[in-house]
């Protein structure tokens, strides 16, 4: 007896191995039915579970929105800079497409300079109260230019130079207010009609070509151009088109209204006419300049 009792936590460890090895066996035992037993502890098990799973799917699922709205601000504020990054080089290429295409319009325009050397130029400041009246050049003595070298665009005529500086040269454009200035020019037609351009209208932006033969039709649409009877702008360059027709103040000559070929609003690159220099034998064996030919245009 007293070895029995000795030997009871070697009993009551034998007893629960057995026990537990039964209810292993029974566990896996092919069942339809959980025991009480099991069902009570699977009922707690799956209520804390529950429990605790809940506000766990919860605060991760606060956590996810506040991290995709981080990521979705990061990947907006990208698309944003991309966005930004892609219209100014837009802007960029546009303005290179702009900028080649009229420099290939003034590059073509050089056919029309015919004994003329052209002098390529860039509009570097104009004054506001004069902004229709004149631009300043960044070509000047040093460059060749001279006073009343005509200035043209690739859309046709703007002016004449009227002031040099060895590094600038000052331009009066066609839309000046000056009453002595005039430009010799001809409707182009059947019949080809001479005038004078002789001043701007503010109101209708439009030159106006005075002293035309009244015995010859002239219509609106027809294109005006220079004659280069003056000595100093070119022949042939485009001026306008006409816009309207009238007689002037007597009735002797017709009068136009000519819509102009080029916007004097928007100048940037330019060409200067510049007469090439030839000579002529003279009977006591002087030169002589083309330059020397006409003065200004303001005398025709």
């Amino acid at each position: 007896m007293p070895q029995f009792f000795s030997n009871k936590r070697l009993i009551l460890l034998l007893v629960g191995v057995i026990f537990l090895v039964a209810l292993i066996s029974f566990s896996l035992k092919d069942r339809d039915n959980a025991s009480l037993p099991e069902q009570i502890v699977k009922d707690v098990v799956g209520f804390g579970q529950s429990l605790f799973s809940k506000p766990t799917q919860y605060i991760t699922g606060v956590f996810d929105n506040v991290d995709s709205l981080l990521n979705t601000y990061e990947e907006n504020k990208r698309l944003k800079g991309r966005l930004e990054e892609f219209a100014k080089l837009q802007a960029d290429v546009n303005d290179l497409a702009s900028e080649n295409t009229r420099l290939r319009e003034i590059v073509d325009k050089q056919d029309d300079l015919r004994e003329y050397e052209p002098i390529q130029a860039t509009v570097i400041a104009r004054n506001p109260d004069q902004w229709e009246k004149k631009v300043i050049l960044d070509k000047g003595e040093v460059h060749g230019v001279k006073k009343n070298m005509a200035i043209i665009t690739a859309q046709g005529l703007i002016g004449k130079v009227i002031l040099t500086t060895p590094f600038t040269s000052s331009v009066e454009l066609l839309s000046t207010q000056n009453p002595i200035y005039r430009v010799s020019a001809k409707v182009m037609g059947k019949k080809q009609a001479f005038g004078l351009i002789e001043g701007y209208d503010d109101e209708r932006k439009e030159l106006i070509l005075k002293r035309i033969d009244s015995n010859i039709e002239i219509e609106v649409g027809q294109q005006v151009m220079s004659s280069g009877l003056g000595g100093i702008f070119p022949q042939g360059l485009l001026i306008g088109e006409i816009t309207e027709v009238s007689t002037d103040d007597y009735g002797l000559t017709k009068m136009a209204y000519i819509k102009p070929a080029a916007d004097f609003q928007l100048l940037d690159h330019v060409i200067i006419a510049k007469r090439l220099m030839t000579t002529v034998d003279g009977a006591d064996g002087d030169n002589t300049s083309t330059d020397d030919v006409a003065e200004d245009e303001d005398a025709s």
